[in-house]
């Protein structure tokens, strides 16, 4: 019954506390940099806001309702974190490290890969991989829709707690290294424009509308995280775990030929993603987390 409530009066999660820190962190760059930013009193409220929200779902009485907010609240607060690094970047950074990202494929590859690509490119290999890209977000939430109905609650903590935590070490990699990708950057040097069949030119048009940052290349996120769901998804099944796998290298293809990202950040979202699965089993038990048989 514990287990299946997942509360207890005054427990405080992992993630919570990772969440409540980063809320601390960034509200003292915030006041740090009050004056340059727009609406500094709506991004600290909505901080304190959130904040208090966490601290009534530890102490409240359990219920449907809070049982549900408690294991899923990390998604909406994840959300907002990357919408204010929309606001954070512009205000706070003045340069940006394209130049030096495109520089470091060049000498790598003797070309930029985004532009290499063209060689290949065709409306349906286009059409099929925005669709990859696209569902990169689903796909990483379905590990824990399946976590959940199969009310593997423990194992659904800690990958409530793993995949916040890597979203969140990626938006402290945008606010360092600010990035808009090669689609803007090296956009004079394509010679075709990418085409799809049918549904291309909307979920490109949606994805910028969500993704509002523009400085969200380095790491990259998309293969950060779908590396860490194929990691969790091994102790789902072993066939979903295949999946995952195939459904990972299209994601790191599609973020190159897209034209979203360099392949250093692919680089070193792969490497962010290594480092966050060998440090979160450690933090998430010194923080007072108990894993379950599966969540390694």
């Amino acid at each position: 019954m514990a287990d299946v409530l997942g509360m207890v009066r005054g427990d405080w999660w992992p993630i919570d506390k990772v969440i409540l820190a980063y809320f601390g962190a960034t509200t003292a760059v915030e006041l740090a940099y009050w004056s340059r930013l727009p609406n500094s009193w709506e991004l600290l409220i909505v901080h304190l806001a959130g904040a208090v929200l966490i601290g009534l779902s530890v102490y409240c009485s359990p219920n449907s309702i809070s049982h549900v907010f408690r294991h899923w609240y990390p998604v909406f607060y994840v959300f907002y974190c990357y919408k204010e690094m929309s606001i954070l970047i512009p205000a706070l950074r003045s340069t940006d490290a394209d130049a030096a990202l495109a520089q470091l494929d060049f000498d790598v590859w003797g070309a930029h890969p985004c532009v290499w690509l063209e060689r290949i490119s065709s409306p349906l290999l286009t059409e099929a991989l925005q669709i990859v890209y696209s569902g990169f977000v689903p796909v990483v939430l379905l590990m824990g829709l399946i976590l959940w109905r199969q009310r593997r609650y423990s194992d659904f903590r800690y990958y409530a707690f793993l995949i916040p935590v890597g979203f969140l070490v990626s938006y402290v990699g945008y606010l360092l290294v600010p990035a808009k990708g090669p689609r803007f950057v090296l956009q004079h040097l394509q010679t075709q424009e990418l085409r799809g069949l049918f549904v291309y030119d909307w979920l490109r048009a949606t994805l910028d509308r969500i993704e509002s940052a523009y400085f969200d290349c380095f790491p990259s996120g998309h293969t950060e995280m779908t590396i860490l769901a194929w990691w969790s998804s091994r102790a789902i099944s072993p066939n979903l775990a295949r999946g995952m796998i195939v459904y990972t290298l299209g994601i790191i293809f599609a973020t190159v030929y897209l034209r979203y990202h360099y392949t250093v950040d692919v680089l070193a979202g792969a490497v962010v993603a290594g480092a966050v699965i060998w440090v979160a089993p450690r933090v998430y038990e010194a923080l007072g987390g108990k894993q379950g048989k599966g969540a390694a």
